[in-house]
């Protein structure tokens, strides 16, 4: 019990002291200086008495270095040059919008990174909120869908998080008529990727366009929405890595940060789907009017019955009712207020005579009620209602009707959507709320080790850095505190309370003795003591059913009996034998046997 007091008392004295340390610290600021002043010297004589004591080890340095292509790419850009030499900027207007913000004249930069822990590391930063975005960078040469794979892979970091606006790329396809510098919201493009997010909707686009064989127009094909939670890639203001591979059989992947997000394939999973239906309905089928949808119908043969009233009220007065004592019948509920004064500027011309208002009788207060008393209204036991016939099924019914089906005239079947529209070029265009987006590390190709490569130089080293920077847990748990001194009383009972649960459970359980620690005596152990009654008893009966059987041989079959006897008495106490050579000596000596019966 020692034991256990001293430990609540040590919990308690921990606690108390750490809630004292907060209370310390919202004290006033003039204190604080006022004992660090008179302390000053004194910390300057013991810092010089103490001993050298080893330094921390320097938080380990990741040195950036532009990253490079390790095999055939289309376009690759990590704005490392600092400049935005190849990407030109739009010059365009968006139509339908007032000319006040229908210019492209968001601006763009190539910066560090804010807060960056990697130097020198660079990238192309939308700068302004609330105006149009435009800018875009050809490729080294047109991307044509064949026979290997589509990679697009490039970096986004929401620095100032994001109240509405987009991070996506769009793939420009090749035609005539492209004009980076007229590259606009209508501008046509092959492929559509990346972040995109308005209120609480967090978007990870995948839209292709795809072009009808038989029509010749183009039609938006979206990818289903991720299962996985988007939130977190919007709002940690962390680096994230955006990653669509697309095979040549129609499948696909989507990553972030190099894990998959989202996959399906391009015949099953957009919508709308890339083929049409092989059928549809008939847009000049027409339902007959004879034409039965009802399931149910009133049983026509039902017949009112002759006691049911139609007009008996739901609600009747209850005539048990009782007027309670004290009601005031003369008194109304409401009265004018004696103390309301007739504003000075009232004109009884334009707004009438002046009347006081309202308010509630306060004789009424310490009555039951005032005014005339009504019986309450209950349910009324013989209403029924409006009659009606019951339901019956109806032996007509033909079903809900749905217009026949006919080929559908402009079916066709794509089995390879894979094979879009080339493009040229890579192009961004946005609308944002928020400034400071920060893209870097764009890259266009077509083998994933290539693509893998490319983002462990610089993605990767984003990712090394903020990890070398971050303190480990035992760092942020302490600084935590600093901040919050009553985390101590947390970090307290998280270590105390387990060990002093160890200690109270170890130390408060009785001591069962072992079979070692009995003393030397004839009485049997405990858990031996009822199986050896029962034995005896068993054996009791079985002696007087043998003296009754076996009477007239007492002489030497009594002798023979006994023998027997003594060695099934032996045998017994061998199984009471304890584990030292002393107690079996004592269970052997001649005062533990029975007498012998004559």
């Amino acid at each position: 019990m020692d034991l256990k007091w001293l430990l609540y008392v040590t919990l308690l004295v921990l606690g108390t002291l750490a809630v004292q340390a907060h209370d310390m610290d919202g004290d006033d600021g003039d204190d604080v200086v006022d004992i660090e002043d008179d302390l000053d010297d004194g910390i300057e004589d013991v810092e010089e008495s103490k001993p050298e004591t080893s330094t921390p080890p320097p938080t380990p340095k990741v040195t950036y270095k532009p990253p490079v292509p390790t095999g055939e790419v289309y376009f690759a850009e990590s704005f490392d040059k600092g400049t935005l030499d190849g990407w030109i900027l739009s010059r365009a207007k968006k139509d339908d919008t007032d000319d006040e913000i229908a210019k492209y004249d968001g601006k763009w930069e190539v910066q560090d990174m804010k807060d960056t822990k990697l130097p020198g590391d660079k990238g192309l930063v939308l700068v302004t909120r609330a105006k149009h975005h435009a800018i875009s960078s050809k490729l080294s040469k047109p991307f044509v869908f064949d026979t290997k794979p589509l990679i697009i892979q490039y970096e986004v970091n929401f620095q100032n998080g994001i109240e509405c606006g987009g991070a996506y790329v769009k793939l420009l396809s090749k035609t005539p008529e492209l004009s980076l510098d007229q590259f606009h919201d209508k501008t046509p493009y092959t492929i559509m990727f990346g972040p995109d997010k308005c209120g609480e909707d967090y978007k990870l686009h995948f839209i292709f366009r795809h072009k009808n064989p038989k029509t010749g127009k183009y039609e938006e094909k979206h990818a289903k929405r991720p299962d996985a939670d988007l939130k977190t890639y919007f709002t940690d203001k962390k680096t994230h890595l955006y990653t669509l591979v697309l095979n040549p059989d129609n499948s696909f992947e989507i990553l972030v940060d190099q894990t998959v997000v989202n996959s399906g394939n391009l015949l099953n999973d957009m919508s709308p789907p890339v083929n049409p239906p092989r059928e549809i309905e008939d847009p000049n089928d027409q339902k007959p009017e004879d034409w039965d949808e009802r399931p149910k119908i009133p049983d026509p043969d039902a017949v009112k019955p002759d006691d049911w009233d139609e007009d008996a009220p739901a609600k009747i007065a209850d005539e048990n009712a009782v007027k309670p004592e004290g009601w005031l019948d003369d008194e109304p509920e409401y009265v004018a207020d004696p103390d309301a004064e007739k504003p000075e500027d009232w004109d009884e011309d334009m707004d009438g005579e002046w009347e006081a208002p309202q308010i509630a009788n306060p004789k009424c207060e310490t009555a039951p009620g005032c005014g005339t008393w009504q019986r309450p209204m209950i349910d009324n036991p013989n209403y029924k209602g409006k009659w009606k016939p019951p339901m019956i099924d109806n032996v007509n019914y033909q079903g809900i009707w749905k217009p026949r089906k006919i080929p559908n005239p402009d079916f066709f079947e794509d089995l390879e959507p894979f094979k879009m529209t080339p493009f040229t070029a890579v192009g961004l265009e946005l609308w944002s709320m928020t400034s400071d987006i920060f893209f870097d590390n764009f890259i266009i190709c077509t083998e994933r080790a290539v693509a893998d490569d490319w983002a462990s130089d610089g993605w990767g080293l984003k990712k090394a850095a903020d990890g070398a920077a971050e303190p480990g847990v035992v760092g942020q748990m302490m600084a935590a505190a600093e901040e919050r001194p009553w985390l101590w009383v947390v970090y307290i009972l998280t270590v105390a309370l387990p060990v002093f649960l160890v200690v109270l459970f170890c130390c408060s359980g009785k001591k069962q003795p072992n079979a070692a620690e009995y003393k030397k005596t004839d009485a049997p152990q405990p858990d031996v003591m009822d199986e050896e009654k029962e034995e005896e008893k068993d054996k009791g009966d079985k002696e007087e059913e043998e003296e009754e059987g076996n009477e007239e041989k007492l002489g030497s079959d009594a002798d023979i009996g006994s023998a027997s006897q003594e060695e099934e008495e032996e045998e017994e106490d061998e199984d009471r034998k304890p584990a030292s050579e002393e107690e079996e000596t004592v269970n052997r000596s001649p005062r533990n046997r029975k007498p012998r019966k004559d």
